[in-house]
């Protein structure tokens, strides 16, 4: 990663940070979910960085983007990301985003078609008005709240315990994320959030939607449904993993997105 820059841009009155590796490429920008930052995308980063300009910023709240006292909805992270690419005057990106960032770049397909190539979902949070509330009410932000008071070794550690599969590289990334992400970031769990069927029945780009399997937060049968609302949109399945598709199936989850890139003529990806 050291041969990758850093930068800030600044829109809709504050600062995105992000990191960029670079390059005369098509320009592909990768959105992360609640409680990561741009950095915990670095294998998937190192797999295509030799055919695309990956830019990965911090979402507002996160890694080193500014902590604003309000403005958390997806709303306004869409609007980020909008502002990023028309600070950075980029031709139309890919978009790419999980979790809450696969909600956030839906949205900003759905209201700016014209802005981008075309559109990768991994597991987003496609949720229901009851399984919002469900998380709302949980103690997922009091959990987030007892890590901020950890030592990074002790996330590190406990993160080891639950995930012994993932590589120590991603495990110190998503922890050193976890601890620099504000706690204004779980507004962003307070419902309702958009409705991601009227959103992905407005997306006019080609699409992809990954999922995993049965403990990921898109269903087969959501999918399916969502795939017969929107001809353009294509889904495959990850069936060993979960929701962290691109830390459990790194290899496997750059091949899904390397095969939808080829299919649709963005670049000649070996």
């Amino acid at each position: 990663m050291t041969d990758w820059s850093t930068g800030n841009c600044e829109t809709n009155g504050i600062n995105i940070h992000y990191t960029r590796t670079g390059g005369s490429k098509p320009p592909l920008i990768l959105l992360h979910g609640l409680t990561a930052n741009g950095a915990c995308w670095a294998a998937l980063a190192h797999a295509i960085e030799g055919d695309y300009d990956v830019i990965m910023p911090d979402a507002r709240g996160h890694g080193k983007s500014s902590v604003p006292d309000y403005g958390y909805r997806y709303e306004d992270h869409a609007n980020d990301v909008v502002g990023l690419i028309e600070a950075l005057r980029l031709s139309p990106p890919i978009l790419i985003g999980h979790s809450m960032g696969g909600m956030i770049a839906a949205v900003v397909a759905s209201r700016n078609p014209e802005l981008l190539r075309c559109l990768i979902l991994a597991d987003p949070t496609f949720l229901s008005p009851k399984v919002q509330r469900e998380i709302r009410d949980s103690d997922v932000a009091d959990q987030h709240r007892r890590y901020l008071n950890m030592s990074l070794d002790d996330v590190v550690a406990e993160a080891r315990i639950r995930h012994p599969d993932r590589s120590l590289d991603t495990i110190e990334l998503i922890a050193r994320a976890r601890l620099q992400t504000s706690m204004g970031a779980f507004d962003v769990l307070t419902p309702p959030n958009p409705n991601y069927m009227q959103v992905v029945s407005a997306i006019e780009v080609p699409s992809l939607l990954v999922i995993g399997g049965s403990a990921g937060v898109v269903s087969p049968d959501v999918a399916a449904d969502l795939r017969r609302l929107n001809p353009r949109l294509q889904v495959e399945q990850i069936p060993e993993v979960g929701h962290g598709l691109h830390y459990d199936q790194p290899e496997r989850f750059a091949f899904v997105v390397k095969s939808f890139l080829r299919s649709i003529g963005t670049v000649i990806v070996p």
